[in-house]
């Protein structure tokens, strides 16, 4: 394939005349040409290496280049490069029955999508199915996707080009200790608060009306915000008590980002649905999907399954899965991210000590993020939520690009998510870029 945009400039210019980019305002762009990466670095049209410390949105857990991956996509592209989803064949198969052995053991069925978003509309509508409920709840500080029924999941400002939303659609409050106006003496305290204070909404909305409480394991973009002790148990006995689906939102948390492969195993909790995306072909192809328990697979057995996707369970998308998933066993990832993970949060501990912008850290595994302040005494955020008039998070972005490291903000806090397979020096190298860019904001703040 010979393609006819050669030079940086033709690339740039073309994209900000016919692509519509993500979550911006058009007009301003000056979108980077990225032309090449491998490892944990790419590198952009001008020659510059970045470190890579988001996986670009935290799915590239592989880093890139993998030959394991690309060799299967294109022997699958050669084989059988597409076939309709009622078909059963010998990716689709192998797939299924792999996320399946590596889940919790009630689960039993996948239903495949293209990624998170999708998984999450088709966990709605599974979950209102069974249960022949209307309402579903989830938290405020969440992102499940944009299309409308994922937009409406959705608690962050994202979800507001959708609103008026659909009814049904219930929200409740994090367990964000750190902003909690509780002071909480312990983390079995804070559960206490938010698993009552959940308890008594469902039973004001009508708890024969509730078919799901979705949640992140661990909340993802909105801050890296790990729930306290007992709290994920606290909302399994809440759901058992009112026969109500729990629904673990593992798009950004699964396939080993924080030392398991999914981040429920770390709390021994058993959802009766995980959605998840993003790791399990870590970019390399498009793939999604929704695990189901058996309760729920049986009930589909003898019930219309009223799902369906062109591209569900794509050939290409479940031989970069298998290959995947083969990967992260022989190189150890999961393991590995638990064990790079302690280095990372030694070092982010380093830099709540150091710098007076930093009012909190919050880690597990490879997955953190780095909470900016004005003052740390009073917790005021560095920018106030959905508002950041003078774009400081954006320059704070920037300059950490312009020393070579690539992440996002949301909100007040920079997301660190390197991939898996960084190394102790690259950990340490790029978080020296963090350390230098911190020091700047502290200036700023003082």
């Amino acid at each position: 394939m010979e393609l006819k945009l050669t030079t940086v400039k033709e690339i740039c210019d073309t994209s900000k005349k016919h692509n519509l980019h993500s979550w911006s305002t058009q007009g301003g762009l000056a979108p980077k040409v990225m032309v090449g990466g491998e490892g944990i670095y790419f590198w952009d049209g001008e020659g510059k290496r970045y470190y890579d410390m988001s996986s670009q949105l935290v799915n590239l857990n592989i880093g890139y280049g993998n030959k394991k991956v690309i060799t299967a996509i294109q022997e699958q592209a050669e084989r059988l490069a597409f076939s309709a989803p009622s078909f059963a064949i010998d990716v689709r198969s192998e797939l299924a029955k792999t996320v399946v052995e590596l889940a919790p053991d009630n689960m039993e069925k996948v239903f495949f999508t293209l990624g998170g978003t999708d998984a999450n509309e088709n966990a709605i509508k599974i979950a209102k199915m069974v249960t022949g409920r209307n309402k579903i709840f989830s938290r405020y500080r969440s992102y499940h996707g944009s299309t409308y029924g994922a937009a409406n999941l959705t608690g962050e400002p994202r979800r507001y080009a959708c609103e008026p939303g659909i009814p049904g659609f219930v929200k409740f409050f994090d367990p964000y200790t750190y902003r909690s106006l509780v002071p909480f003496e312990s983390e079995k305290e804070a559960t206490k608060y938010y698993i009552a204070q959940l308890r008594e909404q469902i039973i004001y909305e009508g708890r024969n009306s509730v078919a799901a409480i979705f949640l992140e394991s661990i909340t993802g973009s909105n801050g890296v915000i790990i729930p306290p002790e007992g709290y994920l148990q606290g909302i399994r006995e809440i759901c058992d008590e009112f026969g109500i689906m729990m629904v673990c939102d593992e798009v950004m948390t699964g396939w080993g980002r924080t030392g398991e492969w999914f981040a429920v195993n770390h709390y021994g909790v058993k959802p009766d649905m995980i959605t998840f995306a993003k790791g399990i072909t870590c970019g390399y192809a498009p793939i999604g999907g929704v695990i189901v328990s058996k309760q729920i697979a049986d009930y589909f057995d003898k019930n219309f399954l009223s799902c369906g996707l062109t591209y569900s369970a794509h050939p290409l998308g479940c031989a970069a899965g298998i290959a995947t998933i083969e990967y992260y066993k022989e190189a150890g990832l999961i393991k590995q991210a638990k064990e790079r993970g302690v280095l990372l949060g030694k070092l982010l501990e380093d830099i709540k000590q150091k710098h007076a912008c930093v009012g909190d850290v919050r880690y597990m595994g490879l997955f953190s993020a780095i909470e900016l302040v004005k003052d740390k005494e009073t917790k005021q955020p560095l920018v106030e939520y959905g508002q950041d008039p003078e774009m400081i998070m954006k320059k704070i972005i920037g300059r950490l690009g312009e020393k070579g490291f690539y992440t996002y903000s949301h909100e007040n806090s920079l997301i660190v998510a390197p991939p898996l397979i960084i190394t102790e020096q690259e950990l340490r190298s790029a978080m020296s870029i963090m350390d230098e860019v911190l020091e700047e904001v502290d200036q700023m703040v003082q």
